[in-house]
Protein backbone atom coordinates (compact mmCIF):
# COMPACT_ATOMS: atom_id res chain seq x y z
CA UNK A 1 0.00 0.00 0.00
CA UNK A 2 2.77 2.48 0.85
CA UNK A 3 4.32 2.00 -2.61
CA UNK A 4 0.99 2.96 -4.18
CA UNK A 5 0.71 6.02 -1.97
CA UNK A 6 4.25 7.04 -2.93
CA UNK A 7 3.40 6.66 -6.63
CA UNK A 8 0.22 8.72 -6.20
CA UNK A 9 2.18 11.49 -4.44
CA UNK A 10 4.86 11.38 -7.15
CA UNK A 11 2.30 11.76 -9.93
CA UNK A 12 0.45 14.56 -8.13
CA UNK A 13 3.73 16.41 -7.64
CA UNK A 14 4.68 15.98 -11.30
CA UNK A 15 1.27 17.21 -12.47
CA UNK A 16 1.56 20.29 -10.25
CA UNK A 17 5.17 20.89 -11.34
CA UNK A 18 4.22 20.98 -15.02
CA UNK A 19 1.44 23.51 -14.42
CA UNK A 20 3.58 25.65 -12.15
CA UNK A 21 6.31 25.74 -14.79
CA UNK A 22 4.15 27.62 -17.31
CA UNK A 23 6.21 30.56 -18.55
CA UNK A 24 4.95 34.14 -18.40
CA UNK A 25 4.75 34.04 -22.21
CA UNK A 26 2.50 30.95 -22.13
CA UNK A 27 0.25 32.53 -19.49
CA UNK A 28 -0.01 35.66 -21.65
CA UNK A 29 -1.01 33.53 -24.65
CA UNK A 30 -3.70 31.83 -22.54
CA UNK A 31 -5.07 35.28 -21.65
CA UNK A 32 -4.97 36.31 -25.33
CA UNK A 33 -6.91 33.15 -26.26
CA UNK A 34 -9.63 34.03 -23.73
CA UNK A 35 -9.85 37.67 -24.85
CA UNK A 36 -10.00 36.79 -28.55
CA UNK A 37 -12.62 34.12 -27.86
CA UNK A 38 -14.85 36.53 -25.95
CA UNK A 39 -14.49 39.09 -28.75
CA UNK A 40 -15.36 36.46 -31.36
CA UNK A 41 -18.50 35.48 -29.44
CA UNK A 42 -19.54 39.15 -29.12
CA UNK A 43 -19.18 39.48 -32.92
CA UNK A 44 -21.30 36.42 -33.77
CA UNK A 45 -18.56 33.81 -33.86
CA UNK A 46 -18.22 30.51 -32.06
CA UNK A 47 -15.53 28.24 -30.65
CA UNK A 48 -14.94 24.95 -32.48
CA UNK A 49 -13.00 22.31 -30.52
CA UNK A 50 -11.58 19.00 -31.74
CA UNK A 51 -8.98 16.34 -31.01
CA UNK A 52 -8.34 12.59 -31.06
CA UNK A 53 -8.76 10.09 -28.21
CA UNK A 54 -8.60 11.74 -24.80
CA UNK A 55 -8.31 15.09 -26.54
CA UNK A 56 -11.65 14.38 -28.25
CA UNK A 57 -13.22 13.97 -24.81
CA UNK A 58 -11.58 17.21 -23.66
CA UNK A 59 -12.91 19.01 -26.75
CA UNK A 60 -16.45 17.90 -25.87
CA UNK A 61 -15.94 18.83 -22.22
CA UNK A 62 -14.82 22.38 -23.04
CA UNK A 63 -17.61 22.97 -25.56
CA UNK A 64 -20.10 21.88 -22.88
CA UNK A 65 -18.63 24.34 -20.36
CA UNK A 66 -19.45 27.19 -22.74
CA UNK A 67 -22.81 25.98 -24.03
CA UNK A 68 -24.13 25.10 -20.56
CA UNK A 69 -22.05 26.96 -17.96
CA UNK A 70 -18.90 26.71 -15.90
CA UNK A 71 -19.31 29.10 -12.95
CA UNK A 72 -21.74 31.81 -13.90
CA UNK A 73 -25.47 31.67 -14.57
CA UNK A 74 -25.68 33.23 -18.05
CA UNK A 75 -27.06 32.58 -21.53
CA UNK A 76 -25.43 29.72 -23.42
CA UNK A 77 -22.35 30.61 -25.45
CA UNK A 78 -21.76 29.29 -28.98
CA UNK A 79 -19.34 26.37 -28.98
CA UNK A 80 -19.22 22.90 -30.46
CA UNK A 81 -16.98 19.87 -30.66
CA UNK A 82 -16.32 18.20 -34.02
CA UNK A 83 -15.99 14.86 -32.22
CA UNK A 84 -19.64 14.26 -31.30
CA UNK A 85 -21.54 13.42 -34.50
CA UNK A 86 -20.81 9.76 -35.19
CA UNK A 87 -22.70 9.81 -38.49
CA UNK A 88 -20.57 12.68 -39.82
CA UNK A 89 -17.34 11.17 -38.47
CA UNK A 90 -17.96 7.75 -39.97
CA UNK A 91 -19.29 9.08 -43.30
CA UNK A 92 -16.30 11.42 -43.69
CA UNK A 93 -13.91 8.64 -42.65
CA UNK A 94 -15.50 6.22 -45.09
CA UNK A 95 -15.79 8.62 -48.04
CA UNK A 96 -12.64 10.74 -47.59
CA UNK A 97 -10.43 8.89 -45.11
CA UNK A 98 -9.63 9.46 -41.43
CA UNK A 99 -7.34 12.37 -42.34
CA UNK A 100 -10.36 14.45 -43.38
CA UNK A 101 -12.88 13.71 -40.60
CA UNK A 102 -12.39 17.18 -39.12
CA UNK A 103 -11.44 19.19 -42.21
CA UNK A 104 -14.66 18.17 -43.98
CA UNK A 105 -16.66 19.52 -41.04
CA UNK A 106 -14.62 22.73 -41.09
CA UNK A 107 -15.71 23.31 -44.67
CA UNK A 108 -19.35 23.51 -43.64
CA UNK A 109 -19.25 24.81 -40.06
CA UNK A 110 -16.39 27.31 -39.74
CA UNK A 111 -16.29 30.93 -40.85
CA UNK A 112 -14.09 34.00 -40.43
CA UNK A 113 -15.52 35.06 -37.05
CA UNK A 114 -14.82 31.69 -35.45
CA UNK A 115 -12.05 30.42 -33.18
CA UNK A 116 -10.83 26.92 -34.06
CA UNK A 117 -9.22 25.06 -31.16
CA UNK A 118 -7.18 21.90 -31.74
CA UNK A 119 -6.15 19.73 -28.81
CA UNK A 120 -3.22 17.45 -29.62
CA UNK A 121 -0.52 16.21 -27.25
CA UNK A 122 1.91 15.66 -30.14
CA UNK A 123 0.75 18.35 -32.57
CA UNK A 124 1.47 15.93 -35.42
CA UNK A 125 -1.79 14.04 -36.10
CA UNK A 126 -2.48 14.33 -39.84
CA UNK A 127 -6.23 14.86 -39.35
CA UNK A 128 -5.59 17.70 -36.89
CA UNK A 129 -3.01 19.38 -39.14
CA UNK A 130 -5.30 19.07 -42.19
CA UNK A 131 -8.23 20.54 -40.24
CA UNK A 132 -6.15 23.54 -39.17
CA UNK A 133 -5.14 24.13 -42.78
CA UNK A 134 -8.83 24.10 -43.70
CA UNK A 135 -9.65 26.41 -40.81
CA UNK A 136 -7.02 28.83 -42.08
CA UNK A 137 -8.55 28.74 -45.58
CA UNK A 138 -11.95 29.55 -44.03
CA UNK A 139 -10.50 32.65 -42.32
CA UNK A 140 -10.86 31.37 -38.73
CA UNK A 141 -8.50 32.28 -35.89
CA UNK A 142 -6.47 29.18 -34.98
CA UNK A 143 -5.44 28.01 -31.51
CA UNK A 144 -3.61 24.78 -30.67
CA UNK A 145 -3.10 23.18 -27.27
CA UNK A 146 -0.10 20.85 -27.58
CA UNK A 147 2.92 19.48 -25.76
CA UNK A 148 6.21 21.32 -25.51
CA UNK A 149 7.32 21.09 -29.13
CA UNK A 150 4.02 22.05 -30.75
CA UNK A 151 4.79 19.54 -33.50
CA UNK A 152 3.58 20.43 -36.99
CA UNK A 153 0.99 22.80 -35.51
CA UNK A 154 3.66 25.19 -34.20
CA UNK A 155 3.96 26.96 -37.53
CA UNK A 156 0.28 26.74 -38.51
CA UNK A 157 -1.63 28.54 -35.74
CA UNK A 158 -2.20 32.04 -34.43
CA UNK A 159 -1.79 31.05 -30.77
CA UNK A 160 0.24 28.03 -29.66
CA UNK A 161 -0.38 26.87 -26.09
CA UNK A 162 2.54 24.47 -25.78
CA UNK A 163 2.51 22.78 -22.37
CA UNK A 164 6.09 22.30 -21.12
CA UNK A 165 6.01 18.49 -21.04
CA UNK A 166 6.43 15.47 -23.31
CA UNK A 167 4.28 13.18 -21.13
CA UNK A 168 0.80 12.80 -22.71
CA UNK A 169 -0.85 12.43 -19.27
CA UNK A 170 0.63 15.65 -17.93
CA UNK A 171 -0.11 17.47 -21.21
CA UNK A 172 -3.78 16.43 -21.20
CA UNK A 173 -4.15 17.38 -17.52
CA UNK A 174 -2.74 20.78 -18.38
CA UNK A 175 -5.00 21.14 -21.42
CA UNK A 176 -8.14 20.72 -19.33
CA UNK A 177 -6.76 23.15 -16.73
CA UNK A 178 -6.06 25.71 -19.45
CA UNK A 179 -9.52 25.06 -20.92
CA UNK A 180 -11.26 25.62 -17.59
CA UNK A 181 -9.33 28.84 -17.01
CA UNK A 182 -10.17 30.10 -20.51
CA UNK A 183 -13.87 29.20 -20.18
CA UNK A 184 -14.02 30.98 -16.83
CA UNK A 185 -12.41 34.10 -18.32
CA UNK A 186 -14.73 33.99 -21.34
CA UNK A 187 -17.75 33.87 -19.03
CA UNK A 188 -16.44 36.90 -17.16
CA UNK A 189 -15.49 38.85 -20.29
CA UNK A 190 -18.76 38.19 -22.12
CA UNK A 191 -20.83 39.05 -19.02
CA UNK A 192 -18.86 42.28 -18.58
CA UNK A 193 -20.00 43.60 -22.00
Amino acid sequence: MSAHIEEIRRQLAESARVKQSFSDALVARIAEFAMRSAAAIRHGGKLVFFGNGGSAADAQHLAAELVVRLRTERPGLPALALTTNTSVLTAAGNDYGFERIFSRQMESLVGPHDIVVALSTSGTSPNIVKAMETGRSRGAFLVALTGETGGALAGKVDILLDVPSRDPQRIQESHITIGHIVCSLIEHLVAAN
